[in-house]
């Protein structure tokens, strides 16, 4: 049985100012933006090995936006906080993946940045924005995240999160890693 995952539904996500970025609800005027981003081949390499279709990304697009209505959660599209330049998406999903052996009923985390900003510390100061807002929202006791296992630069993101291996998973016929973060006491 589904059971809600925040103690309160919210129609879009909160602003969140991190030291370099806004966080703030994705809109349709990120489209161009994201179909870029979502092309790079060093943003998919280790996430769909390919670039998405612009129909993707606009699928991608709406998901964000409407997981904050139908589940009070979501992502976040985080922007440079001098420019105004899109940066990239960071937040939790419920994807219902079919993913072996199952994640459970808790949110998974995700982030991605445009390659710009690779390497900056970007990923991590958003992420831990974001894992602030879930401590103080979610109802459960912990959030997942998967990944390539090769993929090591998110893993290292993950860790100084707080993430910790839980176990080796498939997904899409391939090889997963499964990481966990329990809410700090």
């Amino acid at each position: 049985m589904f059971q809600h995952l925040v103690a309160r539904p919210l129609m879009s996500p909160p602003e969140i100012l991190t030291e370099r970025t806004r966080m703030r609800a994705h809109r349709v005027e990120d489209f161009p933006a994201m179909t870029a981003m979502w092309a790079e081949e060093a943003v998919v390499r280790f996430i769909l090995g390919r670039p998405s279709a612009p129909s993707e990304t606009w699928s991608r697009l709406l998901r964000y936006i409407g997981h904050w209505q139908a589940l009070g959660f979501g992502y976040w599209a985080v922007e440079d906080r001098q420019t105004g330049e899109y940066l990239g998406d960071t937040g939790f999903a419920d994807y219902q993946r079919e993913i072996t052996p199952p994640l459970g009923n808790v949110p998974e985390a995700g982030w991605a940045l445009v390659s710009s900003a690779h390497g900056k510390g970007l990923a991590t100061e958003v992420v831990k924005a974001a894992h602030a807002w879930g401590d103080a929202n979610f109802l459960g006791e912990r959030t997942v995240a998967i990944f390539d296992p090769s993929h090591e630069g998110s893993v290292r993101v993950a860790e100084k999160c707080g993430y910790v291996r839980s176990h080796d998973a498939s997904f899409m016929d391939k090889p997963t890693l499964v990481m966990q973060r329990f809410r700090p006491a």
